[in-house]
């Protein structure tokens, strides 16, 4: 549901990093009830920002919101895309290889918002979706991602497949994920300029974009499951880049 042509996100972290953010706000309502003690941080920010704050019955919250909003919503300016130069940027604004991930028709906001937090946490540079049969930016991705929406680009493409041959052009390497076959993800060599390819949660990494992969490595397991939730493969291998890459520094 929204109000006022916004976008709602819910919950105290995510309302804040929005606004530490500087997104573009319409308004903030919290629940009466709602300690005040633990949510200045919060009306300091908006004060600052001009952004309206209402305090009302915990019902209209309940009303803008179905998700866990731990007494607070706020009515936002749709998520922006990034573009694939803004990865790039970001790159070599912090003077490092770029390091992406490419998102093959994920389709659990839950996972997004869990891949988006883990690479906010590493200082991954972006993230690349197609546009069809795939996620994007909502509320419930914002939530999962405990405000990490608001500092990873995340770029939409028409076509993946392009996008890798844009990348390899550019000088980025491609690693993706193959049970069979395929080295150890621990061998990676994770210095290089590189973008991970992540597969969709039912049938894994596509063929033709297999194909495209400079690189192949599997996830050691030695359990009854044959595999893992995308969002934990994903943080497994996206700790190994940095592991590497904080070595390669010292």
């Amino acid at each position: 549901m929204a109000e006022q042509n916004g976008e709602i996100i819910a919950g105290k972290n995510p309302v804040l990093e929005a606004l530490r953010s500087g997104r573009d706000m319409n308004k903030v309502w919290i629940a009466e009830g709602v300690k005040k003690s633990g949510v200045n941080e919060l009306l300091d920010l908006a004060r600052e920002r001009g952004v309206i704050v209402q305090f009302v019955p915990k019902k209209k919250v309940d009303q803008l919101s179905s998700a866990n909003h731990q007494g607070i919503v706020a009515s936002v300016a749709a998520y922006k895309y990034a573009e694939l130069e803004d990865l790039f940027a970001a790159a070599a604004h912090k003077q490092e290889d770029p390091f992406f991930l490419i998102l093959d028709e994920l389709e659990d906001p839950h996972n997004l918002g869990s891949i988006m937090r883990t690479a906010d946490a590493i200082g991954a540079h972006g993230i690349i979706i197609p546009k069809r049969r795939s996620v994007s930016l909502t509320a419930v991705v914002a939530k999962a991602s405990t405000g990490a929406i608001e500092h990873v680009p995340v770029v939409r493409v028409n076509n993946l497949a392009q996008t890798i041959d844009e990348l390899k052009e550019r000088g980025i390497w491609i690693a993706g994920t193959d049970a069979k076959g395929s080295a150890d993800y621990r061998k990676m060599d994770a210095t290089l300029p590189l973008a991970i390819i992540i597969g969709s949660e039912g049938k894994g990494m596509g063929r033709l974009l297999k194909e495209k992969c400079d690189f192949l490595y599997h996830l050691p397991m030695v359990g009854h499951v044959t595999s893992l939730n995308a969002s934990v493969a994903a943080a497994l291998l996206m700790y190994e880049v940095y592991r590497k890459r904080q070595e390669a520094i010292e």
